[in-house]
């Protein structure tokens, strides 16, 4: 069938007034991209706050859990159901900020490590319920449910570990960073006072139990040196009343006697209510420093998105304004030399198309500055990006050393940081070192 002719003169017009993209287009794209970013970032604020809640919750709820299981049923049953029920309105206000959320990370998948995550920690939330109903049986030892609470807590805490890895904003990132080893720092916190609760209930502690506690003070000591080089200065001043009140005299000389006393020498069990009424209070405190770090995250999440949009649009203006009072027929010949050398042929050189020599002189300069800003901030962004990238290679190291000599997670890391002593080497340097191994051997 022969076309149509007006309908195809008709079909040629319609292309022909199509406006090809211009370097201007393509100049707001990449700032309405990173105000996008920032908004994303906006919305996720509410979701790591919620997280953060929640976490808090369950390790208070993992505490009174053990306790209850430790005395036979004893002690801390209705603290445990009021607690259960305070958790219960935490989950739920997680999945309504995970609601309103949801549209930015399914639509436009930042990462799919972070989705990941976020199953992960869903699926361990519709398993709460069931373990509950353990633990009210006393169906289920002590360990086991500390173990069952602490993997739920920690797939939490890797959704916000995975949400800072997405950021390009190097102030965010940092606060995010700083949050991160923050909530990391108060769940290894967590778990030494379970442990700790543990031995001084029976009133002696075994070469095991002692070597968990020391691993788990190390493991904190590492989380809080990269916080404090993240946070920002009021949540830094919160840390440093921490680390002063005089409870922490107290509590390290608790940790000395668990540390020391051995399988063979007992101890009075009536420590182990000062034991965790002082673990109580410092994660109480640590929460503190938490919804400081959360409160200038969020405001500074306001702070740069309302900067950005204020950017973006004096850009525009002044973009539309060149345009208007700069644009001429007259065609200007465009040389790009990318840095040859002399006496080497001339570069490639296009016609402008009717774009005038101030206009494309004012979008070079534009173009260059938005170069320069990127630049600078990927330069500020690595130190946070380092930071992330060392814990995740330090979490593979561990599961290689898991997997290949048929450790569990505190060997391994004991291990690792005997490799990292013995060699006079960094952690990170020895993690990366046994990950790169195990890549080249595959």
């Amino acid at each position: 069938m022969n076309p149509n002719p007006e309908q195809f003169m008709n079909t040629r017009k319609r292309t022909e007034a199509v406006a090809l993209p211009t370097a201007a287009d393509y100049l707001i794209a990449s700032r309405q991209c990173e105000l996008k970013n920032l908004q994303y970032f906006l919305q996720m604020g509410k979701l790591v706050q919620s997280i953060s809640n929640l976490v808090h919750g369950l390790q208070r709820e993992r505490g009174a859990s053990n306790v209850f299981l430790g005395s036979a049923g004893q002690k801390f049953a209705s603290e445990r159901a009021s607690m259960a029920s305070d958790v219960d309105r935490r989950v739920s206000e997680f999945r309504q900020a995970l609601s309103e959320v949801h549209g930015e990370l399914t639509d436009y998948p930042a990462s799919s490590h972070l989705l990941n995550r976020i199953a992960s920690a869903l699926h361990d939330l519709e398993g709460l319920e069931g373990l509950r109903d353990r633990i009210e049986l006393q169906s289920i030892p002590a360990e086991a449910a500390t173990q069952r609470f602490s993997q739920l807590i920690h797939h939490l805490i890797t959704v916000v570990f995975e949400a800072a890895d997405t950021v390009v904003d190097p102030s965010i990132a940092g606060l995010l960073v700083a949050m991160v080893h923050l909530m990391n720092g108060k769940e290894y916190c967590g778990q030494e006072r379970a442990a700790g609760s543990a031995g001084f209930s029976c009133g002696r502690f075994d070469d095991a139990l002692s070597q968990r506690m020391m691993h788990l003070v190390e493991a904190q000591e590492r989380c809080f040196e990269v916080f404090v080089s993240f946070a920002d200065e009021d949540s830094r001043l919160l840390w440093q009343s921490l680390r002063a009140h005089p409870r922490e005299v107290e509590i390290e000389r608790l940790r000395q006697r668990a540390w020391s006393v051995g399988r063979y020498k007992t101890m009075d069990p009536e420590l182990a209510d000062r034991w965790f009424a002082l673990m109580t209070e410092r994660i109480d405190d640590l929460k503190m420093v938490e919804d400081s770090v959360e409160g200038c995250f969020h405001a500074c999440c306001v702070e740069r998105f309302a900067e950005a949009r204020e950017s973006l649009d004096h850009q525009e203006t002044l973009l539309a304004s060149l345009d208007r009072e700069d644009r001429t027929s007259q065609p200007v010949l465009v040389l790009c030399d990318s840095g040859r050398e002399a006496g080497a042929p001339a570069g490639d050189a296009w016609a402008s198309d009717g774009v005038s020599q101030q206009f494309g002189r004012s979008i070079f300069d534009l173009v260059q500055e938005q170069t320069r800003r990127l630049q600078q901030m990927n330069d500020e962004l690595q130190s946070a990006k380092e930071a992330l990238d060392d814990r995740k290679t330090q979490e593979k190291a561990v599961l290689l050393l898991m997997e290949s000599r048929g450790l569990d997670n505190d060997q391994a890391h004991r291990v690792l940081r005997k490799l990292a002593m013995d060699q006079g080497r960094k952690l990170p340097e020895v993690a990366r070192a046994l990950v790169s191994m195990a890549d080249v051997l595959k």
